[in-house]
């Protein structure tokens, strides 16, 4: 399934440890080699009166995206940056992609990047949703909707992508999604069940029936 990565910002995260919220999301943590979302910094109370609590979270750790909010075990899985290396050298680059100029080949500017959707199981990048600059509004659809697919190269300032004629594609036109994952095998506390009729309700219903 595909998330908006701007709804996944102040974004409460859930524990089924405690049975509610422990934090709320602040900003995602992307690498910018594969686009791949590898945890969210947090805050809260919690976070900031409890020092051996941690202010990331992986997104290993992460049972489910619900509306809610995110489900974890519980804080236990929060961790601080040194204590995973290759996030912390991703954290050093301060790489952020929403406000990227994106360009083709030749340097021709297309727009920014404003959002992005992102596959709720392996938190990839999957599309990029740009803002045309002023020239470009004027045409058509004020967004752009760019597959991963059509990246050619990323660096601090912009994106590269494939001819703009040949391969970039109108926000309203949808493009194949990735195939949505087996259900998680877990009951949801924070889901409220469907309303099921009791046996004692049925037990009724036959007799009525039977006389």
């Amino acid at each position: 399934m595909l998330v908006i990565g701007s709804g996944m910002i102040r974004n409460a995260v859930l524990s089924l440890h405690v049975g509610g919220p422990v934090a709320e999301t602040t900003s995602a943590i992307i690498d910018p080699e594969d686009l791949k979302i590898l945890a969210y910094t947090l805050d809260g109370p919690i976070i900031k009166n409890d020092p051996e609590v941690g202010n990331i979270l992986v997104t290993e750790d992460i049972r489910e995206l619900s509306r809610d909010g995110m489900i974890i075990d519980s804080t236990d899985v929060f961790v601080n940056r040194e204590d995973i290396v290759h996030l912390d050298e991703v954290m050093g680059l301060n790489f952020d992609l929403i406000g990227l100029k994106v360009v083709t080949p030749d340097g021709k500017k297309i727009g920014k990047i404003v959002d992005y959707t992102f596959d709720s199981t392996s938190f990839m990048v999957y599309q990029l949703i740009v803002q045309k600059r002023v020239g470009f509004a004027s045409f058509g659809e004020p967004q752009l909707t760019i597959n991963r697919s059509q990246i050619i190269e990323i660096d601090d300032y912009k994106v590269t992508i494939k001819h703009e004629k040949e391969q970039v594609k109108v926000k309203e036109k949808r493009e194949e999604e990735p195939e949505e994952a087996p259900k998680r095998e877990y009951v949801n506390p924070f889901r409220k069940p469907a309303y099921e009729q009791s046996d004692s309700d049925d037990s009724d219903n036959a007799s009525e029936t039977s006389e």
